[in-house]
C-alpha cells in the first residue's frame, strides 16, 4: 500500500473519530454569528446607512441579515467590533 493510501486511511479514521466525539487532542473552533441585524438596529441606521458608513456591500449585509449567507470568521469579528465601538471603527474608516 502506497505510503498516500496510508495517509488517506488514517485521516479518514481521525475524522470518523472526530466526528464521533471520540478523537484526543483535536480542536474544534465556533465562530460565534452575531446577529447582524440587531446590531444595525441598535445604531437606529437603515440598511444603506449602515452599508456605506462600514464599507460592507449592501448585497452582502442584506444576504446576512436574511440568513441566506453568514458572515465568515473575519466579518464576524469586524461586526463584533462595530457593536462594541461603532463611532471608533466609522473613525477608523474616514479617510486620512
Amino acid at each position: 500500500m502506497s505510503k498516500f493510501a496510508k495517509d488517506l486511511i488514517e485521516g479518514m479514521a481521525q475524522a470518523v473519530a472526530h466526528a464521533d466525539g471520540t478523537a484526543k487532542g483535536a480542536t474544534t473552533h465556533v465562530v460565534e454569528i452575531p446577529d447582524v441585524r440587531a446590531i444595525r438596529r441598535q445604531l437606529h441606521m437603515s440598511q444603506q446607512e449602515f452599508a456605506d458608513a462600514y464599507r460592507i456591500p449592501l448585497a452582502t449585509l442584506k444576504n446576512w441579515e436574511q440568513g441566506r449567507r453568514a458572515p465568515d470568521a473575519p466579518a464576524a469579528a469586524y461586526l463584533q467590533a462595530i457593536a462594541r465601538k461603532p463611532q471608533l471603527i466609522r473613525d477608523a474608516l474616514q479617510p486620512g
